[in-house]
């Protein structure tokens, strides 16, 4: 059952991104598309992110192309933490529980539910980000603020990036600050 989507246009470079979240009976998933302009090509990948109802991931998938370049990849997260990409286990990513697609805002909504943060309340958590251009995942630190209602202060040190996020009542990003805006 789909329970919520959103249309972005990207404010750094030329793009968009559509996504809807759906519930079934045993997850939440993620399912997008994401066009855009990367290092002066044009882009096109599609995703796919499944978590656990305590907002746990458990896989993603993209495929796509970036130019001539081909996108297919295939992220596991085990109960243990251990990150798979393609197959290949991916070392020190097991205190990451959240999949960071570093080309959506989508993904943010993982943390933003899992964390259910109150007003004033903050905190710190690890994500696997995927490098989708190099196809690697790597920890990102991110730390999230409630600030007043539907806004966060967000904070990812390591790509230098700090803001104030709005964001819609089920947890998707309406505005984030520089890279994207949600047009419906």
């Amino acid at each position: 059952m789909t329970v919520a989507f959103m249309l972005w246009r990207r404010l750094d470079t030329p793009g968009h991104d559509a996504c809807r979240l759906e519930e079934n009976d045993t997850s939440w998933i993620l399912d997008g598309m994401s066009v855009f302009c990367q290092n002066g090509v044009p882009a096109s990948l599609a995703y796919r992110v499944v978590c656990d109802f305590k907002w746990y991931t458990e896989r993603g998938y993209v495929q796509g192309w970036i130019g001539a370049q081909p996108v297919e990849l295939s992220i596991q997260r085990e109960r243990d933490g251990v990150w798979t990409l393609n197959g290949v286990t991916v070392s020190n990513l097991e205190n990451c529980i959240d999949l960071d697609l570093g080309f959506t805002p989508a993904t943010n909504l993982v943390p933003l539910r899992r964390l259910a943060l109150r007003e004033d309340q903050a905190a710190d958590s690890l994500a696997a980000w995927l490098d989708v251009s190099a196809g690697i995942l790597e920890v990102l630190p991110q730390r999230y603020e409630r600030r007043a209602g539907t806004k966060y202060w967000y904070e990812a040190p390591s790509v230098d990036y700090a803001a104030m996020l709005e964001v819609t009542q089920i947890g998707f990003i309406r505005r984030y600050p520089g890279l994207w805006e949600a047009e419906m």
